[in-house]
């Protein structure tokens, strides 16, 4: 399948092919010897700039907003979508016109910093002369640019032109490496470029207040009854405006709830969270996943979680501070609207749910101070102010919560049950409840919330029965499990004390009906 987004026309490969072929530069200049593997740094900018007569800093720019000059390796993200090479982005057909432009191998181009700079500049030099501009004139380069970023939607591409390289050369840009030394510097140009004025009429996200509502067409419905329980962690392989504009094209038959940019100044949501996003090609296996929500063994992983993107590549050697900042902060917002636990099981990389063809976030994304971050913007390591214990104890921060059962308890599982399944037990007059223990240094006012698996022979008032930390009984209630299933129920508020305090499933009710004890959740 071709895709827009990176499609060349066969004409101008045919043409450089045959211009390569016949022993003739098409810049008209001598083939240039082959680079060595030079050092990332603003050299490698200007060397080319004399080379081909393109701005360096304009060049510079451009690595800036591909890349963060960072030799990048190539990985596939959306299906079709050839990967992108070096500091300069360079990918597909674009990769092979700019390498026999330059007179260079497609192997030192991927490879070798030089290499992809002067190749890059190659196809930059050829494009300004098929466009007839005045290349010292650094705003004349716009509509190069545009067609260097490959983007079709047409806001997307603007956003890269004038937010994105005329953005660094505006600003200017002090440009580090991962160990924070200073590779080099874009310096800034005074330019008739401007940034894009923000409109007060834009509408912004409906599910997350700071981000910017973008709609994609590619989405579906999740399952009747299905709602998130999991986070897929994703990076783009590419620029942050290359990837909202991809995902938001009806083309592209792919999308995510979110895309995060480089530095985390800006957050575009692309589908509604109660939609199906189109991020993930694999089946769910929770044998790749700690065994977690085995229950949906087999179905889309696309049913049941929520995609987010970020700007960047899985082959990089670090991530912006901003960016991990700003994806824990959405990460926390969307932990608390679903009761997601905020655990590396819930919170999970593409590359784990799809190990044959994905490899991101990649190996060096932060996850320790991902979650971290995560779980001290929602309050503490422990989900904040809000318990949720798991009738699966591998589950359960167990200083904060845990489920006892005796064996006279089954263990089952089905798509409707909290997280991996839940235990059942036959109601009878005995006193074998099910305890959803939980701790609280300070006593207190609770909502307590309960989660079951409907069905027409669960018991139609199944008692839930309170304690607090003395065993005193704080209060009671009965629920009809036979419906309400699949989701939070509220038992009611009640006053526990300080230590370890229950909520128990009583089997000790009208005979002949089963009791399901799923989840507790204290808040």
């Amino acid at each position: 399948m071709t895709y827009p987004w990176y499609r060349l026309s066969l004409a101008t490969l045919v043409v450089a092919f045959l211009a390569a072929g016949c022993g003739e530069n098409p810049m008209g200049s001598a083939a240039p010897e082959a680079p060595g593997n030079a050092p990332v740094s603003a050299d490698l900018f200007e060397g080319a700039a004399e080379q081909y007569d393109v701005p360096a800093d304009l060049l510079a720019s451009i690595a800036y907003t591909e890349t963060r000059w960072e030799m990048v390796e190539g990985h596939e993200e959306f299906e079709g979508v050839a990967p992108a090479y070096g500091l300069m982005a360079l990918r597909g057909e674009r990769l092979t016109e700019g390498a026999q432009l330059a007179r260079l191998s497609e192997a030192d181009v991927r490879t070798r910093p030089e290499a992809n700079v002067l190749a890059a500049a190659a196809l930059l030099r050829q494009w300004a002369d098929e466009a007839g501009i005045d290349r010292a004139d650094l705003d004349a380069w716009a509509p190069v640019v545009a067609r260097y970023s490959g983007i079709e939607a047409e806001a997307a591409r603007d956003h890269y032109v004038r937010e994105g390289v005329y953005g660094a050369l505006r600003e200017g840009v002090v440009v580090e490496g991962p160990d924070g030394t200073q590779l080099g510097s874009i310096a800034a140009h005074a330019t008739a470029i401007e940034p894009i004025a923000e409109d007060p009429t834009y509408q912004r996200s409906a599910d997350y207040g700071p981000a910017i509502w973008r709609s994609s067409p590619n989405y579906s419905s999740r399952p009747s009854g299905t709602s998130p329980s999991m986070v897929i962690i994703h990076t783009c392989e590419g620029s942050y405006s290359g990837c909202w504009g991809w995902l938001t094209n009806s083309q592209a038959g792919v999308s995510a709830h979110y895309v995060v940019n480089e530095t985390g100044s800006e957050i575009s949501q692309l589908v509604r969270e109660d939609k199906k996003a189109w991020h993930i090609g694999a089946s769910y296996d929770c044998s790749l996943n700690g065994s977690t929500q085995c229950s949906k063994n087999g179905q889309s992983s696309n049913n049941f979680t929520i995609g987010i993107e970020h700007a960047g590549y899985a082959s990089q050697s670090s991530f912006n501070t901003g960016m991990i900042q700003t994806s824990a902060e959405l990460s926390c917002d969307i932990s608390q609207d679903h009761n997601i636990p905020r655990d590396q099981y819930h919170f999970v990389a593409h590359g784990t749910l799809q190990p044959y063809n994905r490899t991101d976030p990649g190996p060096n994304w932060p996850w320790t101070d991902y979650l971290n971050r995560i779980n001290t913007e929602c309050g503490s390591s422990g989900g904040g102010s809000e318990i949720i214990v798991d009738s699966n104890n591998n589950l359960n921060n167990t200083s904060e919560g845990y489920i006892d059962v005796s064996s006279n308890w089954t263990a089952s599982s089905h798509s409707t049950d909290y997280q991996t399944g839940y235990w059942w037990a036959q109601t009878a007059a005995v006193s074998d409840g099910a305890s959803f223990w939980f701790y609280l240094p300070t006593g207190g006012t609770k909502t307590i919330d309960a989660w079951w698996v409907a069905g027409s022979n669960r018991a139609p008032s199944a008692p839930f029965i309170m304690y607090n930390a003395s065993g005193s009984s704080v209060g009671s209630t009965t629920v009809n499990m036979q419906s309400n299933g699949g989701k939070w129920n509220t038992l009611g508020t009640y006053t526990f004390t300080a230590g370890w305090n229950r909520v128990m499933l009583s089997r000790w009710t009208t005979s002949g009906y089963v009791v399901i004890a799923d989840a507790v959740r204290i808040r």
